[in-house]
């Protein structure tokens, strides 16, 4: 019985076209080469000449097209017939578009996204309250990095249908502070120390200049916009140097910043709370009091 098993194995492994799976190894290890080295040089070029995010696309496709190429080589060198395979894929494509729809809704979207081209790598975006710097696009989704070093996936549907805004497109940006003063400070004045300041803070841009508005009269103060421009890459930094800033100056130059007050109120029938400061008893007075709560 063990001779007629031997027998048959040998049967099959003589019959075995072992050359025509060679050559198919062979082309397989040439295409996976070949589709790496297009696919750099291609990147290498694009990206001289456009954008890092179309540079990754177009590198993956030459990627994934030089090897499609080459695995039908090589099924067609070990005998498969291409077209009962396109036939296949053909069906096979068809039934995974009814079972996936969302992911062909995504990959369209993807399309759309590389033409439109409204973010690129490296930008910083905000969708749905989410921000965070664009580390990867593909074809299905998008990847962001958010300020705090987290991993958020934002699928390619939702860029096309909600509302992107892009805050690092372009080159500057404003800042928008809101400057709260007493009614009974002169408002000229605060605008020239506000206007001042930004000449003086370095971040600040000469061009375009800074303003001040007047936005409101509120119910205990004046309310003042000051507006100026810094790098995009320092927004952060820029916000928060020009605050703690104008609390200094506003402080030297003895201008009233406004506050809430809170009052305690127990009712129209009993008489306002009389609050007293007095100085803490010394320890002969203290020793006083204890021994009379004693007796």
């Amino acid at each position: 019985m063990l001779e007629g098993i031997e027998q048959s194995l040998l049967a099959v492994i003589g019959h075995v076209a072992w050359g025509q799976w060679l050559a198919a190894l062979v082309l397989l290890a040439m295409g996976v080469v070949l589709a790496s080295l297009g696919g750099r040089g291609i990147a290498r070029v694009v990206q001289a000449r456009s954008s890092r995010h179309h540079a990754v696309m177009l590198r993956r496709l030459v990627f994934y097209v030089v090897l499609a190429i080459f695995i039908m080589a090589a099924m067609r060198e070990v005998g498969f017939s291409l077209e009962v395979l396109l036939g296949a894929a053909g069906i096979l494509t068809v039934a995974v578009g009814f079972a996936s729809q969302t992911s062909a809704s995504n990959m369209i979207s993807g399309l759309f996204l590389l033409v439109e081209r409204p973010f690129e790598l490296g930008n910083y975006i905000e969708v749905e309250g989410t921000v965070g710097e664009v580390v990867g696009i593909d074809m299905l989704s998008v990847k962001l990095r958010t300020p705090d070093n987290l991993y958020v996936r934002i699928p390619n549907e939702t860029l096309i249908k909600t509302r992107v805004v892009n805050r690092s497109r372009f080159p500057i940006r404003r800042i928008d502070l809101t400057v709260g003063i007493a009614y009974a400070e002169d408002v000229e004045r605060v605008e020239a120390l506000l206007l001042d300041l930004a000449k003086r803070e370095p971040r600040c841009l000469e061009e375009p200049k800074a303003f001040v508005l007047v936005t409101a009269f509120a119910a205990s103060s004046v309310d003042l916009q000051f507006s100026f421009w810094v790098p995009k890459d320092q927004v952060l930094e820029g916000r928060s140097n020009m605050m703690v800033a104008i609390k200094r100056e506003l402080d030297r130059a003895g201008i009233e910043i406004p506050f809430p007050h809170t009052s305690v109120y127990a009712g129209s029938h009993s008489e306002p709370f009389r609050v007293e400061l007095t100085r803490a008893p010394s320890h002969k007075q203290q020793d006083r009091i204890d021994a009379s709560e004693t007796d």
